[in-house]
């Protein structure tokens, strides 16, 4: 009996403990907004001066590698009065904080569920300005990595398995069941997918490990390979025409890591050699599989002409960011 009583005690203890706890947790509403849209909590006159302008410069400067000026973000500001409620739910959120301690902060789900809040503080706008300034790249990286993440959520609800690229590419890479496979060879494959205007493509394959140098010809050596792959698996209406890079301006080159691996990204246009006018932005990213002694190229790139072009190259960028090498 004695025993039966300390058993019942303990039980009692724990499914109170239990409950305490899952009473002190918070259940979040689920967060919203359209992807590279950014909510920017600041108080009207602010948005008027100075730090506004500095937050246009930052977050709506125009994205690298488009033929036309898009912003890298679509903002929407709010005085901080209004912030609440509903319009605490957006993904990704700036915050001004204006004559507090100055600081910068990162917060995980503060209101909704995914969420990411960064609150920037100050004194005065000069000290606000300055962590704007020296903080930029992270607060841009932030923000754009919860929304690929969000982007890839999406696309897993409805992946396209009906391919073999991970029997003949050794790697894996999710993208929707809107996407076609247009060509699928041993070492390259080509993913189309129709849009109201044009298509959106992804192009798959691997070379040498020693075909791309660093050093000041790189960018070169980029261009001949895009232009080679373009003459030999992407042609035009008219025979002998095929993809090619644009020629008039020169591409973009960045490092960066995709995998965990030492990566290449360039971004520019392309358009097509001796044939009709077609043209548009692409992305290119060469991952160094120093395991499997190769380049594994993945290259995303959009035709839609007159019509604004962010948003399509920011899902070929999240598919391509979501490889797995094997």
């Amino acid at each position: 009996m004695k025993n039966f009583i300390v058993v019942l005690v303990t039980l009692v203890l724990v499914t109170s403990c239990d409950g305490n706890k899952n009473a002190n947790q918070r259940i979040l509403p689920s967060s919203s907004g359209n992807l590279n849209n950014l909510a920017v909590v600041v108080d009207n006159d602010v948005w008027e001066g100075t730090i506004g302008e500095e937050i246009r410069n930052i977050f709506a400067a125009p994205v690298d590698g488009l033929p036309q000026e898009e912003p890298m973000f679509s903002l929407r500001q709010m005085p901080t009065k209004v912030f609440s409620g509903f319009a605490t739910s957006n993904r990704i959120v700036l915050k001004i904080e204006k004559g507090k301690e100055t600081n910068l902060k990162v917060a995980e789900d503060p209101f909704a569920k995914p969420q990411k809040m960064v609150i920037v503080s100050g004194m005065n706008d000069q000290e606000i300005i300055q962590q704007l300034k020296e903080n930029a790249p992270k607060i841009i990286a932030t923000f754009k990595n919860a929304d690929i993440k969000e982007k890839l959520r999406r696309i897993h609800k409805s992946l396209n398995k009906n391919n073999n690229i991970e029997k003949n590419l050794g790697l894996t890479i999710a993208f929707p069941t809107a996407y076609r496979i247009a060509k699928e060879e041993e070492d390259f494959v080509w993913i189309r997918k129709d849009i109201t205007t044009g298509t959106m493509d992804l192009m798959i394959y691997e070379l040498p490990f020693e075909t791309i140098k660093h050093n000041d010809s790189t960018i070169n050596d980029i261009i001949k390979m895009r232009d080679s792959i373009g003459k030999t698996h992407i042609p035009g209406e008219k025979e002998g025409s095929h993809m090619q890079t644009e020629k008039a301006f020169s591409p973009l080159l960045f490092k960066t890591i995709v995998d965990n691996k030492p990566t290449l990204e360039t971004k520019g246009t392309w358009d097509i050699k001796d044939g009709a006018f077609m043209g548009g932005p692409f992305i290119n990213y060469i991952i160094e599989d120093k395991i499997n002694n190769r380049l594994v190229v993945l290259e995303g790139y959009v035709f839609a002409p007159s019509v604004q072009k962010r948003d399509y190259m920011f899902e070929l960028e999240a598919i391509i960011k979501s490889v797995k090498i094997k």
